[in-house]
């Protein structure tokens, strides 16, 4: 589970660890695919995502709700591969102001650990909303990058040539 490690009336600080190296997690914020298997809080049923990921290039993330669709926009501001990524967020859950999101990814042990600040909220009731969301989407994102890895490494005895017993 991701650990808020502050929650303010305009700024919010998760960190998770995940289990994959800097430059997956990194690429996972820089592709639109990728996004929609993780970027879904809550009863978010499915995303949409359209980047242009370069300084300067705007987003649009829409995530689909059960009662209700949730538009995300936004203009990056830094892109240091493979270690921070800071966009602007604007949206209805932010009163439609734009806020700043930044994603550090430092090394550790093998893993990744993710330190994702969101600030200059309008309020300190917007603060609580994202916390859960942003949570959620640590915990997806860790869960999505996990189950590609699986997929892209062979299980450890198929490796071996093992033979049945």
């Amino acid at each position: 589970m991701a650990e808020v490690i502050e929650a303010t009336n305009d700024k919010l600080v998760l960190r998770k660890l995940i289990p994959a190296t800097r430059e997956e997690v990194f690429a996972a914020w820089s592709d639109p695919e990728s996004m929609r298997e993780w970027m879904c809080p809550g009863d978010i049923k499915s995303t949409e995502a359209q980047i242009d990921f370069r300084v300067g290039g705007s987003y649009r993330i829409l995530m689909k709700g059960v009662t209700e669709d949730f538009d995300h926009t936004g203009v990056y501001q830094a892109i240091e591969p493979p270690s921070k990524l800071s966009f602007t967020w604007i949206s209805k859950g932010t009163d439609f102001k734009a806020t700043l999101v930044t994603v550090e990814l430092a090394e550790r042990n093998g893993q990744t650990e993710l330190t994702l600040t969101h600030e200059r909220f309008p309020s300190a009731d917007r603060v609580q909303r994202h916390k859960n969301g942003w949570s959620r989407i640590a915990d997806r994102l860790a869960e999505h990058l996990q189950r590609s890895a699986q997929i892209t490494t062979p299980p450890q005895r198929a490796a071996q040539g093992s033979q049945p017993s």
